[in-house]
Formats: structure tokens, sequence, C-alpha cells
């Protein structure tokens, strides 16, 4: 076997030397995705500085408040609880707390705030409805359909034609609390409205719902008593008699009392009580002369 004989030159040429197939696989796969990387993070750094600007313009800050569906409550005094809403950033402003300031407004029963290009809040209004006027510690209040207090009843309410509701208990008031940077509506800090008693005022409210679907009788509703939990009383305009209905079945008992109150009249002139909440049978008490 001949011996093998090597260059005796062994310096390194690069012209000679081809580069790696793998490498340049990977080099191809991660110039692309750098050049993407960089260009999101120039877009978005873009993108920040022209929405931070939009923000901060003039032509994007609150400038109107418009307001719909109040009628109890003014105009002014729904932009008085937004107070400070005017001025600020269309694009930035917490929408969602200021809802929930208005909220704390005893007629608002819910409401929306919405944006509107380029310097609007456009904001709608749904109020309580008040159902009756409750006598709570000596005091007459507007309450709505779950027993709320929505106002201390008073001139300004005359046009209410509402049942009066007594016997509802409430709990000593409680002082509230002023809202964050000194905002909010007028009287914040003061003594809070009573809070009814849960079962009776939910006595009185299914009463009133229970006749409203007869309006000839529920119109001639004048006066619930729901001192007794278990026992509804009412005072029918044009009738002395105080009725009792019980919980339960109330436009059934009060149509069996008026069927029968003609003839009830005639054999006793002056009738104090009523009691319907027994099955065809009716207890009648004359007044005590």
């Amino acid at each position: 076997m001949s011996a093998v004989s090597a260059p005796a030159d062994r310096r390194f040429r690069r012209s000679h030397v081809k580069p790696s197939r793998t490498r340049r696989r990977w080099a191809g796969r991660v110039r692309p995705l750098l050049q993407y990387a960089l260009a999101a993070i120039v877009t978005s750094y873009a993108l920040y500085l022209g929405s931070s600007s939009l923000a901060h313009a003039h032509v994007l800050r609150v400038d109107r408040i418009l307001v719909a569906g109040n009628e109890r409550l003014s105009q002014g005094e729904v932009l008085a609880v937004l107070s400070g809403l005017r001025g600020e950033s269309l694009v930035w402003t917490d929408l969602d707390r200021w809802r929930q300031r208005l909220l704390a407004s005893p007629w608002v029963r819910d409401a929306s705030l919405r944006r509107s290009l380029p310097s609007t809040v456009e904001v709608v209004v749904w109020e309580r409805e008040p159902i009756a006027i409750g006598r709570i510690n000596d005091d007459m209040y507007l309450i709505d359909e779950r027993g709320t207090v929505i106002d201390q009843y008073g001139p300004q309410y005359q046009d209410l034609d509402l049942p009066i509701v007594d016997g509802l208990t409430a709990a000593p008031p409680v002082r509230t609390q002023s809202p964050p940077d000194g905002q909010g509506s007028a009287g914040a800090g003061s003594a809070a409205a009573p809070a009814p008693d849960r079962v009776r005022a939910d006595l009185a409210a299914r009463v009133i719902a229970a006749l409203r679907t007869q309006p000839a009788i529920g119109g001639r509703l004048s006066q619930i008593d729901v001192s007794d939990v278990h026992n509804a009383q009412v005072i029918l305009a044009g009738d002395a008699a105080v009725i009792s209905l019980g919980e339960d079945q109330f436009l059934a008992r009060l149509e069996s009392y008026l069927d029968l109150a003609p003839a009830l009249h005639d054999r006793v002139t002056e009738i104090d009580h009523v009691d319907v909440r027994f099955d065809n049978r009716v207890y009648v008490r004359p007044k005590k002369r």
C-alpha cells in the first residue's frame, strides 16, 4: 500500500468554504421575526402616542351633557350630581363611576351614560315610581313598589293621588358618607331617609299591585294598614269601614265585600270593621255608639 501525502499548505481558504445549510435556515427564519417584532413595537408606540394626544386634545373633552328620561328630577339636579364630568377626557373618563353617583339619588332607579363624539355624554335616567305615601315615625314619605323611600312627601307632590300606608316601622336613620372629591348629590353627609321594614312594605306593595289590576277598585283605595304582617287592612274612598284582607287573595276578598256591601249597610247603619279573610263568611262589627 502506497503512502498518502497531504498538501503542505494548510492555510484556510475562505473562497473554498461553503456555509452551513442549518445556520442559513435558522438565520432566514429569525430575521423576518425580528423585523415583524420591531415593526409591531414601533406601531404600538405610535398608536399610544396618537391616542394619548387625542385623549388630551381639547376637542375630545366633555363639553355637553344631554339628559333624557327624567320627569320628577330636573335637568339641573341631574347635572348637579354629575358636577365635574364636564371638562374630563371623553375617552378616559370612567362613566361607570358617574353612573354610580346617579344611582345614589333616591329618585333614580337606573341610569346609562354613553359617549358621543366629539365632546358629548348622553345620559338616560329611569326614575322610581311612587305607589304610596308611607307614614314612618310620624313623617310622610313617598315609597316605591319595593318599599324604598324616594323622598319626603311635601307640597311639591300634591298632584300625586296615592294611598296612605300606616304601620310601617323603620330602623333609626344612619348618616351617609360624603362621596370622594367632595362631589355628589346635595345633602351628602346628612341623615339618610328611613328604610321601612321590608316585610310590611312588601305586604303593602302586594295589596296595591293586586288592586291595580282592577282600576275601578284600585282607584278607590284610600288607606292600608300593615301593622299586622299577616293581615292587611284597607279603607276605601266613600266607605268608612276597615276591611281585613289577610295576606293573600286581596282582590278576590275585596270584591266579595263590595258585592255584599249594599246588603250589609242595609242591615248595619254604621259599620266599623269587616273581616273577609274566611271563605263564605263575613264578620261585621258595627260602630259603638
